[in-house]
């Protein structure tokens, strides 16, 4: 029984199915009726999806009877003589009237599924900003005890503050610095701070400067 294409791509143009939210029975009996579709984008599309059932087309549920709409002759013969005599007027008549309540439930459902996603986002606690800093901390002279000096930095404790790799790079004159790497937390550590407290160890450290910096 031929399709009334042209109405199924009206249909077609805001659902994705014949009936419903998801395929059935109503979407099986249009697809089987239909030879080709791609004069039709939308009808094309939805041929398409519903070929991806072709496995399991029996076991859709729903009925065949809203696909009648768009069966050629199939609600004329179902219906008295008195609607045959409006047909033409039937076509202003919005058949599928209950898809309006259907869309807006749609509609109340994503929304609400929307306001749970954003709160449950909201309420994740944020990852805190972080960034990696290389410091050099420079000795009074090269008879400085520079394992004695990386002591007493590392000793440092503050909140959000963990040590990293480190190195002795030579200055000249037999003297070494030593350059180290930390991680900090952006809220928790002051770079400041930290090299105040560095500057504190007097018996080993001349000075300190951040060699670079960036965030991870």
């Amino acid at each position: 029984m031929p399709v009334d294409l042209s109405k199924l791509e009206q249909h077609l143009a805001t659902r994705s199915y014949v009936e419903g939210y998801t395929p059935s029975q109503a979407d099986v009996a249009v697809f089987n009726a239909i030879n080709a579709a791609e004069i039709f984008p939308n009808v094309a599309r939805w041929y398409t999806h519903i070929k991806s059932y072709s496995n399991e087309l029996a076991s859709l549920p729903g009925s065949s009877s809203a696909g009648d709409a768009f069966l050629g002759g199939a609600a004329a013969a179902a219906a008295p003589a008195a609607a045959k005599a409006d047909a033409d007027d039937d076509d202003e008549v919005d058949l599928f009237g209950s898809e309006d309540e259907d869309d807006a439930e749609a509609e109340r459902v994503k929304a609400e599924r929307v306001a749970a996603y954003n709160a449950k986002k909201a309420g994740k606690p944020k990852a805190a900003a972080k960034s990696i800093v290389t410091l050099e901390v420079k000795p009074w002279d090269d008879e400085t005890d520079m394992k004695a000096l990386e002591e007493a930095v590392r000793a440092i404790e503050m909140e959000g503050l963990v040590w990293g790799a480190s190195k002795l790079v030579p200055v000249g004159y037999g003297i070494n610095k030593l350059q180290i790497n930390i991680v900090i937390e952006d809220e928790l550590v002051s770079v400041d701070d930290l090299q105040s407290k560095i500057g504190d160890i007097e018996d080993y450290v001349q000075s300190s400067d951040v060699a670079a910096m960036q965030k991870l």
